[in-house]
């Protein structure tokens, strides 16, 4: 692994890591769509200081996870600033109220039911990517596929899922090395950078990835091939975890998450808490 920056599997010893993979996925997505879902802020208040804690419940290190973070963060900024632009008077609309907090020139003025509306967008990006990162460095890739495959699921399913959670540290490795070579080459794309040579080096490192990426790919498909991969109907696994009781009460707090969506959007009469 280069350094820290990579996203992957980080073997522990905490009480997430103990948890199957299975029970983690199913948390994983059933709080994300809850917290996509729901505009209540105090539901997603809630949902993300969960999600805070599940990292520091899982012992990961902010300098594990730093660049990802602030790579995410970079584009949930960019997306939050292109829904303001796009149509700065979409919070008035959606609570039907407008008190001017800021006077700005032409249609580009901010209302506190704006403010309101992309506070919520912010905290939505609080609650899930928390519940990404604890996923990706908490879940063993063939634990993962074993629990998988039990349930139910194809094993060529599991098994591509497994690959998939093998090869983020992999592309992450190749980008750091690309980056490494562009910089050797003049291309300055560090911080120390201006932000056009940055983006320049940036466009240089897409191609070389790609091509990479692709030849890996062919060699994954190449070798599973010759081990006639996919010619039985069921295949067993070296690693997989039983469900136990701490899986279960995962499961089921997900599943009262969601309730709680449900509820709140039944009492608020729609998707959107509005305290105006």
């Amino acid at each position: 692994m280069t350094g820290n920056k990579t996203l992957g599997y980080h073997p522990g010893n905490t009480i997430i890591h103990h948890l199957s993979g299975t029970s983690k996925m199913l948390f994983f997505l059933i709080v994300s769509v809850s917290s996509m879902l729901t505009y209540d802020t105090r539901l997603i208040i809630f949902i993300s200081i969960c999600s805070l804690a599940l990292i520091k419940i899982s012992d990961i290190h902010w300098k594990d996870i730093s660049f990802v973070i602030k790579f995410i963060l970079f584009f949930s900024v960019l997306n939050i600033l292109a829904v303001y632009v796009f149509q700065p008077s979409y919070g008035e609309i959606l609570y039907g109220s407008k008190t001017v907090i800021i006077e700005g020139f032409g249609r580009f003025y901010l209302t506190l039911e704006e403010l309101f509306y992309l506070i919520n967008l912010c905290l939505k990006y609080f609650a899930t990517i928390p519940l990404v990162v604890v996923f990706l460095l908490t879940t063993d890739p063939s634990e993962f596929a074993g629990s998988l495959s039990k349930i139910g699921v194809s094993y060529k399913i599991s098994y591509a899922v497994s690959l998939a959670l093998r090869y983020i540290p992999d592309i992450q490795e190749e980008y750091f090395s690309i980056s490494s070579s562009q910089m050797a080459r003049g291309y300055e794309i560090s911080e120390k950078g201006k932000l056009r040579e940055r983006i320049k080096g940036a466009a240089n490192i897409v191609l070389p990835l790609i091509l990479s990426s692709l030849d890996r790919i062919e060699t994954i498909s190449t070798a599973m091939e010759l081990r006639r991969f996919g010619e039985k109907e069921k295949r067993t696994f070296y690693s997989e975890k039983p469900f136990s009781k701490l899986d279960y009460l995962t499961v089921i707090s997900a599943f009262l998450i969601l309730g709680m969506t449900i509820l709140l959007s039944y009492i608020n009469k729609g998707r959107f808490y509005n305290p105006f």
